[in-house]
């Protein structure tokens, strides 16, 4: 596939590299030469230095050849007029771009063929604030993911000793949760992955992904670790675009604080949120987490747009009494260094969360959704089975006789309203939505070629 990046910041990179080290041809575009050098000398694509809004240099990254556009520069208007440009001018077939002021975003209908043409709109605050909810939503979790519309959800969790699980094969599953409602698709130990098979035998310390319909979560978390109490009290450091969008999306369920540096923001934000606390002041200041009762926090949530002070907030939050950490880093070699420390529970990427979101319209077949897992080394997709046992690879076939690559699971499969579990007999049928979990995404190209339908298919 030929795709064209706008923006080689952190979401632009990132996606590059993820594209690139996939036998795509990327091009990538950019007014920074010396950060297209760095990446250039890194990874295998082209680049191209001019400003994205301009049709000459859009000619040059042979826009009128491209499939797919992807414009993630900081500035919403230039992704934007890029994206006119590249319909107006090359008419390119996807057009895909980052918009994030709730201005634009309000309105809708200023994104079509006779507006602005923009296919998918991506929305980092947006996609953060949605991820950071679920995860209070679940304590404990490392990671929760949505597929089918909600009705399954992926959540990492660490396992730790006293769960019932624990030193146990994973085929005694079924004995503690009767009636099929969760399955295991991977586990991760010492960093490294293992495949599950039903005489695995679970270590506390592992970190295992399973997959569950919505409803049956909660009871299979407490197999792997000791539930924590529901969460309550919220304080959010930070009141930008996400610090406020995840108070207003959590104000009426949790009691939420929210501390700002900015005088004049902490004034709108007081006129905006229902019923939140905004308190003026610096989150790393020990003196006022300790007068806002920190020690009696559920969740500390560390939002600001600085990582390092993310980091420190953070720390000091955890060493004060807050019972879980997390903080928004931007910069990956950060979030690999905090990540499951003492200190900070969570490391919340905003590239990983915006690129799994882009990743589904880049994925050949029919990939509905993909989630970047363990910072961007596995993957779990949502593929639709399309066709017939005559011209489909997985249709009308048991899961243990599809050619799965290796590293692969098929977790669960969607059919309807109703949530089947993947065992070995489990028979793949037509428009089934399949959850498969994959330790090495390099073999993605062999996952996507299973759901192509045969030249027969009409």
């Amino acid at each position: 596939m030929k795709i064209i990046i706008l923006g080689a910041g952190q979401v632009g990179s990132s996606l590059a590299q993820n594209l690139a080290s996939e036998a795509n041809d990327v091009t990538l575009v950019d007014i920074n030469s010396r950060l297209l050098q760095d990446i250039q000398d890194r990874l295998d694509l082209r680049t191209i230095r001019g400003n994205a809004t301009h049709p000459d240099v859009l000619r040059q990254a042979a826009a009128e050849d491209a499939d797919m556009i992807i414009a993630v520069t900081s500035s919403d208007e230039a992704n934007m007029v890029a994206c006119q440009i590249a319909y107006t001018l090359f008419h390119t077939p996807t057009k895909i771009a980052r918009v994030r002021a709730q201005e634009y975003l309000s309105y809708p209908q200023l994104f079509s063929p006779d507006a602005i043409p923009v296919d998918v709109l991506i929305s980092p605050e947006q996609l953060v604030t949605q991820y950071v909810k679920r995860l209070i939503e679940h304590p404990g979790a490392l990671q929760v993911l949505d597929f089918a519309g909600g009705k399954v959800r992926m959540v990492g969790v660490r396992a730790y000793y006293g769960g019932p699980l624990v030193g146990h094969e994973l085929r005694t599953l079924g004995e503690h949760m009767p009636g099929d409602h969760a399955r295991v698709a991977a586990i991760f130990r010492r960093g490294k992955p293992i495949i599950p098979e039903g005489d695995t035998v679970i270590e506390a310390g592992d970190e295992v992904f399973f997959v569950a319909a919505r409803k049956s979560i909660r009871a299979a978390m407490s197999e792997l670790r000791r539930l924590d109490k529901p969460v309550k009290r919220i304080i959010i450091a930070g009141g930008g675009n996400i610090g406020k969008r995840l108070a207003q999306a959590l104000e009426e369920r949790y009691q939420i604080k929210i501390i700002e540096r900015s005088d004049i923001r902490t004034r709108q934000l007081s006129e905006d949120l229902q019923s939140s606390i905004v308190l003026l002041g610096d989150a790393a200041d020990e003196e006022l987490l300790l007068e806002e009762n920190i020690e009696n926090t559920d969740v500390f949530c560390a939002l600001t747009n600085d990582d390092e002070a993310n980091i420190l907030s953070g720390m000091l939050a955890k060493r004060l009494g807050a019972r879980m950490v997390m903080s928004l880093i931007n910069r990956a070699a950060y979030v690999d260094l905090v990540q499951g420390s003492e200190d900070i529970d969570i490391a919340i990427s905003p590239q990983q969360a915006t690129i799994g979101t882009l990743l589904a319209h880049v994925r050949r077949g029919d990939v509905v959704m993909v989630h970047s897992l363990r910072r961007g080394a596995a993957e779990a997709i949502e593929a639709v089975a399309h066709g017939s046992a005559t011209n489909s690879k997985v249709v009308g076939r048991a899961i243990e006789d599809i050619d799965l690559p290796a590293g692969t699971t098929i977790g669960c499969i969607v059919r309807g309203d109703h949530v089947l579990m993947g065992h070995h007999d489990t028979v793949i049928e037509p428009e089934d939505h399949v959850i498969l979990f994959l330790v090495d995404k390099r073999r993605i190209r062999d996952v996507e070629r299973l759901f192509q339908v045969g030249v027969t298919f009409i």
